[in-house]
């Protein structure tokens, strides 16, 4: 009799590495965040330098994992996955820190959390703050995720479905991985100087023209065009990740833009659990669609529907791209009251005020 993980183990294992990335993930962009305030031109820069790296990484992900499964089997390709994150670890234990000499470490801890709670509860008041995080999540909300029911049908061996391989469903993807990082460069090169309003408005609207390319391979207009399968839907991989990525860059980098000084990571782990909620609104959205157009694992016969309205769902965004400041990518959107009143303002002018006393000590002296 075969054992394993009890589910309720497997889980919170899972629960666990998403929660490790998730932390990781926010002290990053905490520090992108930071940094985008300190030079505010560099801001497009460090996010496009970011998700370049990311893409990387899914790319080296994508070509190597179906390897290391197949001559590792599963359990040794989660064993070689677990080796980066415990270089991490070790590297960690060589980051120099300032330590702290305190009594009152644990007061000083809760009136940090207690500073940044308030900070970020006065910060999402400001309508230059809560619009543009509002049409974040609408825009993330409205692309309902039509992803489960498309990937059975393009594995569906029967006619006229494609059935593919999951061998090159996985190699279409790590080809969208390269393309993912053509679309930062593009971001980089060309539209990083464009103001926000603009580039996310023409981008939402290539973002639904181009879900059109699903809805014509679903309909398998793309046979009568004399196009071959493999050819169309690697083609289409590589158009959809080139204008998602176009389309989230602008968002990380009016995120980082929208984090007041001092409370930086917690304000943009809250932009991060909006915009994780509006992708969880689209996977349930889709699911819900899916299921009232009677779409599973073998019957795709209203999923060209069910793609024509994520379709619509995408341009009925730019109905709310009102929401989006008119402002620069390197303009300042945070209030002056926050800059003024934020704890590194403070410190900075009680440092000034020390500076500016000892000079009158040393001139008195004299």
């Amino acid at each position: 009799m075969a054992t394993g993980l009890p589910v309720s183990s497997a889980v919170l294992c899972l629960v666990g590495i998403s929660t490790a990335v998730a932390i990781a993930d926010v002290m990053i962009d905490a520090c992108i965040a930071k940094n985008s305030i300190d030079k505010p031109a560099l801001a497009p820069d460090m996010q496009s330098l970011c998700a370049f790296s990311s893409s990387l990484g899914a790319l080296i992900g994508y070509a190597t994992s179906g390897m290391f499964v197949h001559h590792l089997g599963a359990q040794g390709a989660l064993g070689v996955m677990a080796i980066p994150p415990a270089i991490v670890v070790f590297l960690g234990f060589f980051i120099y820190e300032m330590k702290t000499y305190q009594h009152s470490v644990k007061e000083k801890v809760l009136n940090k959390v207690s500073g940044a709670v308030k900070g970020m509860a006065r910060t999402i008041k400001y309508p230059v703050v809560w619009k543009p995080s509002l049409y974040m999540f609408l825009s993330l909300a409205l692309s309902i995720s039509t992803h489960e029911g498309q990937f059975f049908w393009y594995t569906n061996k029967t006619p006229p479905n494609p059935g593919f391989s999951q061998e090159f469903v996985g190699l279409v993807h790590a080809i969208g991985a390269v393309a993912s990082m053509v679309g930062v460069l593009i971001y980089h090169k060309w539209l990083k100087d464009y103001p926000f309003r603009s580039i996310l408005f023409y981008a939402q609207l290539l973002y639904g023209v181009s879900g059109l390319l699903d809805l014509t391979f679903v309909l398998r207009w793309n046979l009568a065009l004399g196009v071959p399968d493999a050819a169309f839907v690697t083609l289409e991989e590589c158009v959809s990740r080139v204008v998602g990525r176009v389309r989230l860059m602008p968002m990380m980098v009016l995120s980082t833009k929208l984090c007041p000084p001092g409370v930086e990571g917690t304000f943009f782990a809250l932009l991060m659990c909006i915009d994780s909620l509006g992708m969880l609104a689209a996977k349930a959205g889709g699911a819900a669609v899916l299921r009232a157009l009677h779409v599973t694992r073998t019957d795709f016969g209203h999923l060209w529907l069910a793609v024509l309205l994520r379709n619509v769902l995408r341009l009925a965004t730019l109905g709310a791209i009102f929401l989006v400041p008119t402002a620069d990518q390197t303009d300042v959107l945070v209030p002056r009251e926050l800059l003024a009143s934020s704890p590194a303002a403070v410190a900075d002018d009680e440092e000034e005020r020390l500076q500016l006393a000892m000079l009158t000590s040393h001139t008195d002296d004299v």
